[in-house]
């Protein structure tokens, strides 16, 4: 349903002008800060852009759990085993609060994730690196989950009103995530040199990929003007980048460790660190499903919903028989 829309709908944005009376008001309600409703009209553009950023974050959550997941038995300690299934479990969550907020645009669940396994939509390009080891559980709560709230907060006040509101708990949880990436940090960087090393490894070997996480450059990205017109996303890809590098730069300084990038100086002029952009041919490589586990996530993903077919047939005709009954009773 989601392609179908797609084609049907038109590209750009919009002068005044060239709007409807219908769209400036729509226009008019988000530039006065007015959240949008399910039931309210809306622009088609708008319903599809939501449907593929709302769509493709639902994915990225629940793609998220598998370098994870794949720790979970192999933590050191019982304590890191129970919070690392805690912090899966919440990834599955914040997956479903997702996935009903896309529905109230009027695509299902199965739709967007018939289209994720066609290749139609995509997850977060950070999921299609591999995890190797313990440090790295650390280096992904800390880096991965501390990128996902930079961007998550500013959400809080996107237009859509399902969609900021899932946000503010999803924030909370991954607040506590990157808490617990930190903490094994910091416990891996204060411990043996080996230990240490492997912390200083997993932070080289995930800082750009986590840069590329915003997305592309804000003079290659197709919907940011758009987006941001609308208020569907606040800050642009660049912004956030440099949010982070800000944020992030001070932490890896307390941890000790060795910057990833030589190339990061603090800027008297701008009050923030230049940094160096990440190799975005590399990006759109892995965009384009080239990227070190993009194979194994998608097998993984088509496995569990074959697998899971008898679940959903027999939930639907126990949905079926019961509403059955329930028009003979009447």
């Amino acid at each position: 349903m989601y392609a179908q829309m797609v084609k049907t709908a038109g590209s750009g944005v919009k002068d005044r002008d060239e709007m409807s009376e219908q769209e400036q008001d729509f226009q008019d309600r988000i530039d006065r800060g007015e959240k949008i409703e399910p039931k309210d009209w809306m622009p088609d553009n708008y319903r599809i852009t939501l449907i593929r950023q709302i769509g493709q974050h639902a994915h990225s959550e629940v793609v998220g759990q598998l370098p994870e997941g794949n720790w979970i038995t192999r933590a050191p300690t019982l304590e890191r085993k129970a919070i690392l299934l805690a912090k899966v479990q919440d990834e599955a969550g914040h997956g479903l609060y997702l996935y009903g907020a896309a529905e109230t645009l009027g695509v299902s669940r199965d739709e967007i994730t018939e289209d994720l396994l066609a290749g139609r939509m995509k997850y977060s390009s950070i999921f299609n690196y591999p995890t190797l080891n313990w440090a790295d559980m650390g280096a992904v709560g800390w880096l991965v989950d501390g990128a996902a709230i930079i961007n998550q907060v500013a959400l809080q006040r996107t237009s859509y009103g399902p969609y900021a509101r899932a946000m503010v708990r999803i924030c909370k949880e991954e607040s506590f995530h990157a808490r617990q990436g930190y903490h094994i940090m910091m416990k891996m960087a204060s411990g043996t040199p080996e230990q240490k090393a492997m912390a200083q490894d997993a932070l080289n070997r995930l800082w750009y990929p986590v840069l590329m996480m915003f997305g592309p450059s804000d003079k290659e990205s197709v919907h940011t003007a758009q987006s941001m017109a609308w208020k569907i996303k606040m800050d642009t890809n660049d912004e956030l980048r440099q949010k982070f590098v800000d944020q992030t730069v001070q932490q890896i300084e307390y941890l000790g460790l060795e910057l990833p990038d030589p190339n990061i100086k603090w800027n008297d002029e701008t009050k923030q660190y230049d940094y160096s952009d990440p190799d975005w041919t590399e990006f759109f490589d892995v965009i384009k499903g080239n990227g070190p586990c993009n194979v194994d996530r998608m097998a993984a993903r088509n496995k569990a919903w074959d697998d899971g077919k008898w679940v959903r047939d027999g939930l639907m005709a126990h949905a079926e028989k019961k509403a059955a009954a329930k028009v003979a009773a009447q």
